[in-house]
């Protein structure tokens, strides 16, 4: 009789977990982040945000070679940034330039290795990508490949208004074997504004419907 009650409770149990699988996954999707990455143009006076700018990094040597990149693209990060995701979009163009010339092409996003969210909150006067309360601060993983069949990492890093100091600004990449590990800060000069800066939006589902 007893073992009769235990191997009802188990199944009571058993088809408890079971239905609530469904609802415990559905929660857990819900969690999921949509998020837009940029390397952005920004015009000054004003710091206001647009699409289409450029970012830099330098590789290992002493006088170095640079990567320069453009690009956009969406990710969408699991709950807490955990696991990697290859529900990806977008990618850009890259620029190697080295003492006897530059080498150049395109590359694709393949992969979010990870996605974290960090402090702060939009630092310009005008956001010409998503709203300003869409805005976050961040830093993405993301694997890459290159139009000339070379695999790589870029490293997407955004810092906001409150944003901890130990947050860059800009980018860094790999190329095969080589790590583009210097990134080149963002200037304030009205001349070089566009380049090496960043941006991250949450895209919903509204912004969706109307691309």
């Amino acid at each position: 009789m007893r073992m009769h009650r235990r191997c009802v409770i188990t199944m009571v149990v058993l088809a408890i977990g079971v239905l609530a699988w469904p609802r415990c996954a559905l929660a857990h999707e819900r969690e999921a982040t949509k998020v837009r990455w940029d390397i952005i143009s920004l015009s000054l006076p004003g710091a206001t945000v647009n699409p289409g700018g450029q970012a830099s990094a330098t590789d290992n040597l002493a006088v170095p070679n640079t990567i320069t990149l453009t690009g956009s693209g969406t990710f969408v990060a699991r709950a807490r940034g955990r696991g990697r995701s290859n529900a990806v979009t977008g990618g850009g163009t890259w620029r190697i330039t080295t003492a006897t010339g530059p080498t150049f092409g395109t590359y694709r996003v393949t992969d979010l290795v990870r996605w974290d969210e960090a402090t702060g909150t939009f630092p310009g006067t005008t956001d010409n990508i998503g709203s300003p309360a869409d805005f976050r601060p961040g830093l993405a993983v993301l694997r890459i490949q290159y139009n000339d069949g070379s695999h790589g990492i870029l490293v997407v890093s955004c810092h906001g208004a409150g944003t901890p100091d130990a947050v860059f600004e800009g980018v860094t990449a790999s190329k095969d074997f080589v790590d583009f590990w210097n990134r080149v800060p963002p200037s304030g000069t009205p001349a070089t504004a566009n380049a090496n800066r960043t941006a991250f939006h949450l895209v919903s589902e509204r912004d969706e419907d109307d691309e």
